[in-house]
């Protein structure tokens, strides 16, 4: 990362602030959690802003990464960096804080990008705070005072009165934000009763604390860690009024529709989120249908692209609209527990911990139900959308288990993987990380999986297993470029052996066969077949009848995988 203070807003300095960002929203993510009560006690809205900013950050990288890699020496420009940073936290957004936060960056980003300077001033940046806090103000279907909207307003309002450069007007929004978040118990009742501050709007803080830092190369006082914030505890345990003065620094989540919580009032059973390919008109129409289905609506993005999330009891007419308006994808549907929905305030017995559970990154909806059904706790990784290790590590604490056996099924997400494992270490879970690099080697380790073995044998066999498999997949060249085989042009049909490509046809069945001949070649006696969505039944019958007449003795099966990304995934063990 960039070092610290930056002049001027340029994209160094988008760099710089997202990674600060992620460092101290990372430090203060489970005192964020640990008091996360309204309007939903699931203790998750520091994890919801860090994987927002973890997605931020992964796109500002991957612009970096890929002007590096060019031939000219100019790097990535302010509007570059900041389009990627605002696109990052769009596509990862999690949760209504996390939404709202996307849609400050979105803001932050429309003023930075225009008209594509070099760099922006204190004026730049004190446009760019105010068009952030208008902008998710519109998103949130019913705002409410009290909660991050109005924390973001105040940074706003207070950097319109600063005069310097950025760090002055940072400072000032910063200052802003705190006073802020220490007034919104005195806005909302409920935060009032339950002594603390709102979760999204500490959230915010912490993140413009990040924007100090970038600026001034001085840590902000009291972002995380500080003694005014308040003790951690079971983030789904009941909340007893404080007897002294209200925590400036604790948390508590937002609602953001600003619907006021009733203790024993019932709310929506379910949250929806997803990823929106549609044209403003129809987001409109959404807009209004969701608003009479439930609460907590947010609607984030432009230029085609959105993140809609909603509190609704029936979640298929709430994905159902999404259908109407456009291409939803990345769904995400969760049912809020006994006792979690809109604050019951009800205490809940804990859950007892499995002994041991499987946790396993899939490519597409077809193998994440096939893996659901053999008992495993699935992460889906869509066509160029891979998971962050926050969403590995939120995968195995839902799976809730002591021991914990991961797998990857992709070899680009080890290291990925590997950082959860040791997370989620940390937190007393027993992780074994089985380095599998295709889908198909997870099946074949999930099908010697034994929970009632013990751990290091149940590891070693499943590890076996998946080493035992040969994978291939089929697909399709989108450019022009040299490979194992040769050159192929953009459309050619590509077949990958072991991750390195092995041959260039023109037909998926006959290059598949080609692909399925050189793996039996070496021997085999089970072949597992995942078509994608775009693949007709005929070439799985083509393919098992070439297995069939021609290598007496070994078995296939095969699969739907969904929309997985590779035409076809073949494992031979």
């Amino acid at each position: 990362m960039a070092q610290v203070p930056q002049t001027f807003f340029d994209a160094l300095a988008v760099r710089t602030w997202c990674g600060l960002a992620l460092e101290t929203l990372g430090r203060a993510r489970e005192e964020i959690d640990a008091i996360n009560v309204y309007p939903v006690a699931d203790g998750d809205t520091g994890t919801n802003l860090y994987l927002t900013v973890e997605s931020a950050v992964a796109a500002v990288e991957a612009v970096f990464a890929g002007h590096a890699a060019g031939s000219g020496p100019e790097g990535p420009t302010l509007a570059d960096a900041a389009r990627a940073m605002a696109h990052g936290a769009l596509i990862g957004a999690r949760g209504n804080s996390g939404t709202i936060l996307a849609q400050l960056l979105r803001g932050m980003a429309q003023v930075l990008a225009e008209d594509d300077p070099a760099h922006a001033d204190g004026q730049g940046l004190r446009l760019a705070l105010r068009q952030a806090a208008d902008s998710a103000r519109r998103a949130v279907a019913h705002p409410v005072e009290g909660t991050v909207l109005t924390v973001a307003s105040a940074a706003a309002d207070a950097a319109d009165g600063a005069r310097g450069d950025c760090g002055t007007v940072a400072r000032a929004a910063y200052d802003g934000a705190r006073a802020a978040l220490a007034a919104t118990p005195g806005q909302l009742p409920v935060l009032e009763r339950a002594g603390v501050v709102d979760a999204g709007g500490r959230g915010l803080v912490a993140v413009l604390g990040a924007l100090v830092e970038t600026f001034t190369g001085e840590r902000a006082r009291g972002v995380a860690g500080s003694a005014g914030t308040a003790p951690s505890r079971d983030p789904h345990a009941r909340v007893e009024p404080a007897a002294g003065p209200v925590p400036v620094d604790g948390a508590l989540e937002e609602c953001a529709d600003g619907a006021a919580a009733v203790p024993g009032q019932e709310g929506p059973a379910f949250e929806v989120i997803y990823l929106l390919e549609a044209e403003d008109g129809a987001v409109e129409r959404l807009r209004e249908r969701l608003d009479a289905l439930g609460d907590s609506l947010v609607v984030v993005g432009g230029d085609g692209l959105w993140n809609v999330h909603v509190h609704v009891d029936d979640a298929g007419a709430a994905v159902e609209a999404g259908i109407e308006a456009g291409r939803p994808h990345r769904i995400r549907i969760t049912h809020f527990g006994a006792g979690d929905v809109h604050t019951t305030g009800a205490e809940r017995p804990p859950r007892e911990r499995a002994q041991r559970a499987v946790v396993a990154v899939v490519p597409g909806e077809g193998l994440a139900g096939l893996y659901t059904e053999a008992g495993a706790t699935t992460v889906l990784a869509r066509p160029g959308e891979p998971p962050a290790s926050g969403e590995l590590v939120q995968a195995v604490r839902r799976a809730h288990a002591r021991e914990v056996v991961l797998l990857p099924n992709d070899a680009d997400l080890r290291h990925t993987a590997a950082a959860a494992a040791e997370q989620v270490r940390t937190e007393g879970v027993r992780v074994a990380l089985i380095p599998t690099r295709s889908a198909v080697q997870g099946i074949a380790a999930l099908a010697v999986h034994e929970p009632d073995r013990r751990f290091d044998e149940d590891v070693v066999s499943m590890t076996s297993a998946a080493g035992a498999t040969r994978y291939a997949e089929v697909t399709v060249a989108e450019r022009q470029s040299w490979t194992m085989a040769g050159i192929c042009q953009a459309g050619d049909v590509l077949g990958l052996i072991d991750g390195d490509v092995a041959v260039i046809g023109s037909d998926v069945a006959e290059t598949a066969e080609t692909v399925l001949d050189r793996m039996l070649s070496a021997g085999g006696e089970m072949v597992t077949l995942v078509l994608g969505d775009a693949v007709p039944d005929a070439v799985a019958e083509h393919l098992e009848g070439r297995v069939r007449e021609g290598y007496l003795a070994v078995d296939t099966v095969v699969y739907r995988g969904g929309r997985q990304g590779a035409l076809l995934l073949i494992g031979v063990e």
